[in-house]
């Protein structure tokens, strides 16, 4: 017996009439008539549950042990094992004898049932996707419905306040971020606030080119180079801002009180620890360290 309820054994004359013509009033149900002694019959009856499973309840799949069964064998005529029946409106309306490969058995079922849809997304794992992608207005619409939803939600509150901050709504952002409550996304938080402070640092720093300007003529200007990093985590260019910080850190450790390594940490956060950036110079700051 199956855990799903749109797959069950059949047993008795009464159970079919049950299980079998009443319920195919109302959705298609296929019959698999098979036995224990018969190869082909198990090969093909994961695969029958698989394709049940795709149709997520709207094509049942019941299962017939002919050896024990032998008044609906009868009934029906069945001649040759495995031999599997569709029946729709209280009717046998399609079905085939012998093992069938699954497009077979898909195609057979195709003028019959209507595949279901495909099951929506995630709306957080959506936002996120459309986050990452740079869409943050599309990302923010979405967490706005999800939060009418559910105000509470920790994740959600977390990515639309990173959705204002690409605005420039910082101090929305932070309104928003002071509503998070709990411990559980405590990295997801961090990395939130550490994109505040860079936006905010970055808003009264010179732009990018100025400071490029000065390493071009000093290479060894560490506050142009720690400027110029803050500059580029503020517009997401988060693998030339590490690759800065790191030389900064390799140079001169102690800068503004050790402020490489520190910001170094607080990308990570932000990014994430999962993210390819974050393991390849999380790998490079402790080989500078030790």
């Amino acid at each position: 017996m199956s855990d799903l309820p749109y797959i069950f054994d059949v047993s008795g004359a009464a159970n079919f009439e049950q299980l079998v013509i009443e319920n195919s009033f109302h959705k298609p149900v296929l019959v698999d008539f098979w036995a224990e002694w018969c190869a082909p019959c198990k090969a093909l009856m994961p695969m029958l549950a698989q394709v049940a499973e795709s149709y997520r309840g709207e094509l049942l799949l019941a299962k017939v042990d002919c050896d024990a069964e032998q008044e609906i064998v009868a009934r029906f005529g069945i001649r040759s094992l495995p031999t599997v029946v569709l029946f729709k409106d209280g009717q046998p309306v399609d079905g085939f004898a012998g093992a069938q490969p699954e497009s077979a058995v898909r195609a057979m079922l195709e003028p019959h049932v209507p595949m279901p849809p495909p099951e929506a997304a995630d709306p957080l794992e959506s936002a996120q996707a459309l986050f990452d992608e740079g869409r943050i207005g599309d990302a923010e619409a979405l967490l706005r419905q999800l939060l009418g939803e559910d105000n509470d939600n920790a994740a959600a509150l977390i990515l639309y306040a990173r959705c204002l901050a690409e605005r420039g709504e910082l101090e929305e952002a932070e309104a928003v971020l002071g509503a998070v409550k709990g411990d559980e996304h405590k990295q997801a938080l961090s990395g939130a606030r550490a994109q505040l402070t860079f936006l905010r640092q970055a808003i009264d720093l010179p732009d990018a080119a100025t400071l490029k300007s000065r390493l071009a003529q000093h290479a060894e200007d560490d506050e142009a180079a720690y400027q110029l990093a803050v500059q580029q985590l503020a517009r997401q260019q988060y693998e030339a801002a590490l690759d800065g910080l790191l030389k900064l850190f390799v140079r001169n450790r102690s800068y503004a009180d050790g402020l490489p390594h520190k910001s170094l940490l607080q990308v990570f956060d932000l990014l994430g620890s999962d993210h390819p950036l974050v393991t390849t110079y999380r790998r490079r700051l402790y080989q500078a360290i030790y």
